[in-house]
């Protein structure tokens, strides 16, 4: 048990959190997802095997992300690693040795350097082992600078949506390689960026990832706390969504008309009254550029802890993107389809 004159959160050993989070998690949600082996999680009705599974990996401390999206319809396998770190390459072998089928798996890795090393290293040992594997990478994040190479963007929320595509793009029965190239095609064009006026805690020991002043924000934050863009003093509401969306649309230059998505991920500690506020205000701002938002969501989808602030994720979405989103059902415990 931890010094308990430092502990700020309700929580046990810190050694033992990941093993309890994901414990309870599925206590929660006996009838859409269970525990297949340490630290995997998987849908509790698996699909048929003549359809691809996809499976994604990622540190622990972003709850609901990652595993909140495995249910009918979403993710098929969540690889879980300890608190802001990368499940190691066994253990994401070891998952896919699981989801070994002929139809194929494929793999979402969000562009973190531990995440990477892990999948490449699993996926070789796949190969070794005759399971079929294909790899998308997602880097939405444009905090490196408009038009910089996608190895130098990061992974943030906006895999979330790519999950709800590729899920509901398998139940149709989509191809290993047809699921590539539309997650390439969403992949091509979404962008995220966040925006942070608190930095988290890690939770195992209190230490502080970046120090943010009061009454100072900084546009670019990572997934973690890590610096972005540089810190500068807190403006309003509308003054952040504009300069935000503008930035964004820097990025994806859409042409009047584009069909958009638009997604406002909370990161722990903003209320969703100020996220509803930034929904506002980025809306119109895209509207006024002659865009049109089809798909839109103000939800905690990946968090950072007690991290206040929140992501922009903007896409430009193609037809079936949309009916992917929009109109395909799935249980997935942190996702909802209305009237599915």
């Amino acid at each position: 048990m931890g010094d308990i004159t430092m502990q700020t959160k309700f929580i046990n050993n810190p050694e033992n959190i990941t093993a309890e989070l994901l414990e309870g998690y599925v206590m929660a949600y006996l009838d859409q997802v269970r525990l297949a082996d340490e630290n995997i999680v998987v849908r509790a009705n698996p699909k048929s095997e003549d359809k691809v599974a996809i499976v994604t990996l990622g540190g622990s401390g972003h709850e609901p992300a990652l595993s909140g999206f495995v249910g009918e319809g979403m993710l098929d396998c969540s690889v879980v690693g300890d608190i802001f770190a990368a499940p190691g390459a066994q253990r994401l072998f070891k998952a896919l040795q699981i989801m070994k089928r002929e139809a194929g798996i494929l793999l979402v890795v969000l562009n973190h350097s531990g995440d990477v090393m892990s999948a490449n290293m699993a996926c070789q040992l796949a190969a070794r082992s005759g399971i079929k594997v294909a790899k998308v990478l997602t880097h939405d994040d444009i905090s490196a600078g408009i038009g910089a190479d996608d190895t130098d963007r990061r992974g943030l929320a906006g895999c979330v949506p790519l999950y709800k595509i590729l899920g509901a793009a398998s139940e149709e029965g989509k191809s290993l390689e047809e699921l590539v190239e539309i997650a390439e095609r969403y992949n091509n064009n979404v962008a995220t960026l966040a925006v942070a006026m608190k930095s988290c805690s890690h939770p195992q020991n209190g230490a502080v990832i970046t120090d943010l002043p009061e009454g100072i924000m900084e546009i670019g934050m990572g997934q973690h706390g890590e610096g972005g863009g540089g810190q500068k003093p807190l403006v309003s509401a509308d003054d952040t969504a504009a300069e935000m969306t503008d930035l964004l649309c820097k990025q994806l230059k859409p042409s009047v008309g584009s069909k958009m998505m638009l997604i406002i991920n909370g990161v722990g500690a903003t209320t969703h009254m100020e996220l509803s506020i930034v929904f506002r205000k980025a809306y119109k701002e895209l509207e006024s550029r002659g865009l049109k938002v089809v798909y839109g969501r103000i939800q905690e989808l990946l968090t950072v802890q007690e991290q206040a602030g929140f992501q922009m994720i903007v896409a430009v979405l193609d037809d079936d993107h949309i009916e992917y989103l929009k109109n395909r059902p799935s249980n997935a415990p942190y996702w909802t389809t209305l009237g599915k």
